[in-house]
């Protein structure tokens, strides 16, 4: 639940972004991403995690931008930027040896199993599957903007099948680690 409510202001901004216009939607994901961050540091009295931090900047500083007027194109090209952004935060947090995922497992396995290299390899390839679903994702959204012939719904089906991949992935995948180390 932790990983999934953690991508709450992503889908803020993908259903605002429809309703409101991109400017709004950057703003109201945003506030979502400051209240989520906040309630888990000061009310759960967890260590933020990167996800939250990086999703933070991100929506904050696109926020900022919009809000002192700077051009916010496209509802593609604004989504471009958070998915490109996205997997920035993604590639960052392997490039730290911290892979996002991590944090997240860590939350529902004994402390003992955290430093084991099957734990860490694990979380290494489901992050690096999150990586390539946001990397699909931005690619459909670079498609939508650089080539507007392309029905819109084209992009929706190419999100939504990434998304639903890296999830399903993120739930199979451990189960099967763990059954081959069983068995």
């Amino acid at each position: 639940m932790g990983i999934l409510l953690a991508f709450l202001p992503f889908i803020v901004f993908a259903v605002a972004d429809r309703a409101l216009g991109p400017s709004e939607a950057l703003i109201l994901a945003a506030i979502v991403a400051v209240v989520l961050l906040l309630r888990d540091w000061l009310v759960l009295r967890k260590a933020p995690k990167i996800l939250d931090i990086g999703t933070t900047i991100l929506f904050g500083g696109l926020a900022c931008y919009a809000l002192l007027g700077g051009p916010t194109g496209s509802i593609f090209g604004v989504r471009l930027a958070v998915d490109f952004g996205l997997l920035v935060i993604v590639l960052i947090s392997m490039l730290i040896q911290r892979p996002f995922t991590l944090q997240y497992a860590r939350e529902q396995v004994a402390p003992e199993l955290w430093d084991s290299p099957t734990f860490i390899r694990t979380n290494y390839i489901i992050t690096s599957v999150w990586a390539f679903a946001f990397a699909v994702m931005a690619a459909a959204d670079a498609l939508l903007v650089f080539a507007p012939q392309v029905p819109t719904k084209v992009g929706i089906i190419i999100t939504i099948l990434a998304l639903v991949g890296a999830i399903r992935f993120t739930g199979w995948y451990p189960e099967r680690v763990r059954q081959q180390s069983a068995g």
